[in-house]
């Protein structure tokens, strides 16, 4: 479990003139390995009858993450209205839980838009619920089981509240919370973060 609190900080306008540089994951290690690996890793995923089938939105994910960012998996041209250059921007995966550009772009959005339009201005905690390895792998194949945990997580956090509030001369107080779950690699390792107001 981990607490911490929210902080709205002023963020510096970013520079009027920003070159766009084409991100290029073929040159970093993690894609050279998936994309030399990939489908060993696969096939042994597949034929090891000891270990729980490897869920298809895992192999979705490691191939969409081997077409993202690639100008020769699609593109668009995209003009600059001051200069008239073009410029080619490569699609993108839009993976949850593999792909490090999508997901860290996912994640800034949703914070941002929970801090900008969600969340009042409040004390807010956050509470992050990790799994033991095996029970990760269960619950990303076992949607049913995850709201389950989920649930009664936020019973038990909810129950710590009520009683802090009543105590401290607040009977009537509620709390609230918002639920991200955390495919971070959806194929394993997984937490579901609650942040709390």
């Amino acid at each position: 479990m981990i607490c911490g609190t929210r902080a709205r900080a002023e963020q510096p306008a970013a520079p009027a003139t920003t070159a766009y540089g084409r991100r290029q994951p073929e040159k970093g290690a993690l894609y050279r390995v998936l994309a030399e690996h990939l489908e060993t890793f696969l096939a042994r995923a597949s034929a090891d009858e000891t270990r729980p089938r490897l869920p298809r939105f895992v192999e979705r994910e490691l191939r969409g993450y081997l077409q993202c960012g690639l100008l020769c998996h699609g593109f668009a041209r995209v003009r600059c209205t001051s200069c008239g250059k073009d410029i080619l921007v490569a699609f993108s995966c839009k993976g949850r839980g593999f792909c490090p550009s999508c997901s860290g772009r996912r994640m800034a959005e949703t914070a941002a838009k929970l801090v900008d339009r969600v969340l009042p201005e409040v004390p807010v905690r956050q509470w992050v619920l990790s799994m033991p390895w095996r029970l990760r792998y269960l619950l990303a194949s076992d949607p049913a089981l995850c709201s389950a945990v989920r649930r009664s997580f936020l019973r038990a956090v909810f129950a710590f509240y009520g009683s802090r509030l009543k105590r401290e001369g607040f009977p009537g107080g509620r709390t609230g919370a918002v639920n991200v779950d955390l495919p971070a690699a959806a194929f394993g390792p997984r937490a579901l973060i609650e942040h709390r107001g």
